[in-house]
């Protein structure tokens, strides 16, 4: 069975931080911030970090958090 994009990214996220660039080298998904938005409908509590690189660039990085326990 082929794993969409969004199961690719949950899966990444759950390892750690992903970039725009890591979605496109990992599952070829050029519009990173829209499967984050279908992860965040779904329930999932993703947080965006925005980072400026060396060269002045700004680029977002996502992080999954964990629920607090109840």
């Amino acid at each position: 069975m082929k794993q969409t994009q969004s199961h690719w990214i949950l899966d990444a996220l759950k390892r750690g931080p992903i970039t725009a660039m890591d979605a496109l080298e990992g599952c070829n998904c050029f519009r990173l911030a829209a499967r984050i938005a279908d992860l965040r409908q779904a329930g999932h509590h993703i947080e965006t970090e925005n980072r400026t690189l060396t060269n002045g660039k700004t680029i977002a990085v996502y992080h999954l958090k964990e629920k607090e326990p109840a």
